[in-house]
């Protein structure tokens, strides 16, 4: 399946080939105190501080798709922060330790940092993907699809989701999110039949005042402008000039307005409505929606993506955390969550 033309399948399962035989495939996951390894990460944030004594440090922390690791140089801490950039896939080696409750890397006196070319990156360290069954998504996407009765919206939904393949195949590959919420192969697919499953609760526990095609229609369009706001490279996600410079949101606008003058006589207010759900479904201006909701189904959306998002950032803390009973900070989240067991419930 190819993405902004690169046959990202082929290339995991080649490239994947190569460095397995090349070097030991070692995970941030699989470290553990008094380890002395070398390691590659993606650079996700570095910070050049001076002690009280005037030693310069660099404070950066690395990731791979089963982690994050804070590390430390003590030794090179200027060359290497005017080397390393945000972004960078790196190959380091040093003692692992804990302090402050959490794994550390210690940068060997020795050590010379090394960025990896883009041919030396094995995309498999980089990139997650959904846990779920992606043909199973994929059927209730169109079961969704056959359950609606306006026969506009329906022939609407059916040429962006059936109808054109180029669009169907990018959709069901892209991720929602770079590093919040379903940032992974087939997260953006995930995450729009979760909305959709909620919406579709919500319908049915408000049926006397709730549209639920109109409904429907937004919670599996609401995201369709992240197809071209993210790209999946080697190293990782990241984002697109053109998701940098509009935004899925404005992007989404722009691409169901199109595909609606496909649709013979498509009804100006139902478009008007389902616009009005994507321009609206982060429900604050402050939140990056260029307008706040002002439909009962805008509303239901807006909350439905949020709870979608919120549930999948604390599952993914949880899964990540290396604690017992509360996981460490979350800056997104704004708390530390508390970790129950399934069986304790």
């Amino acid at each position: 399946m190819k993405n902004n033309g690169v046959n990202l399948g082929d290339l995991l399962k080649d490239k994947g080939q190569i460095f397995e035989e090349m070097i030991e495939d070692i995970y941030i996951s699989d470290l553990k105190p008094n380890d002395n390894k070398e390691i590659e990460g993606k650079v996700l944030s570095k910070r050049l501080q001076t002690t009280k004594d005037g030693k310069e440090f660099l404070l950066f922390t690395i990731g791979d798709k089963s982690g994050t690791l804070r590390a430390i140089d003590w030794f090179n801490a200027k060359v290497n922060s005017e080397k390393l950039n945000i972004g960078d896939i790196i190959r380091v080696k040093g003692k692992i330790v804990v302090f402050e409750s959490r794994l550390q890397l210690n940068v060997e006196r020795n050590y010379e940092i090394h960025k990896l070319n883009e041919n030396e990156i094995n995309p498999e360290k980089f990139i997650k993907t959904s846990s779920k069954n992606i043909h199973q998504l994929k059927d209730e996407l169109f079961s969704i699809i056959d359950s609606i009765n306006n026969e506009y919206i329906k022939e609407l939904l059916k040429y962006i989701f059936i109808k054109d393949k180029k669009f169907a195949d990018s959709f069901s590959y892209a991720p929602a999110a770079i590093n919040v919420h379903h940032a992974y192969k087939h997260g953006l697919l995930e995450h729009t039949i979760d909305v959709a499953r909620l919406c579709n609760s919500i319908a049915e526990n408000y049926k006397n005042i709730v549209n639920k095609d109109i409904l429907l229609a937004g919670a599996l369009l609401h995201d369709i402008g992240k197809t071209k706001e993210y790209k999946i490279t080697p190293a990782g996600i990241e984002k697109t000039d053109e998701g940098e410079l509009i935004g899925h949101i404005a992007i989404g606008i722009h691409m169901v307005s199109d595909y609606a003058k496909k649709i013979s006589n498509f009804p100006k207010h139902i478009l008007d409505e389902i616009l009005h759900m994507i321009a609206s479904h982060h429900g604050e201006l402050e939140w990056g929606s260029p307008i706040v909701p002002k439909t009962i189904e805008a509303f239901i959306l807006h909350f439905a993506d949020n709870l979608s998002s919120k549930v999948e950032q604390v599952r993914s803390h949880i899964e990540e955390s290396n604690n017992e009973h509360w996981t460490e900070y979350n800056k997104n989240l704004g708390r530390k969550i508390k970790i129950t067991k399934t069986e304790d419930k």
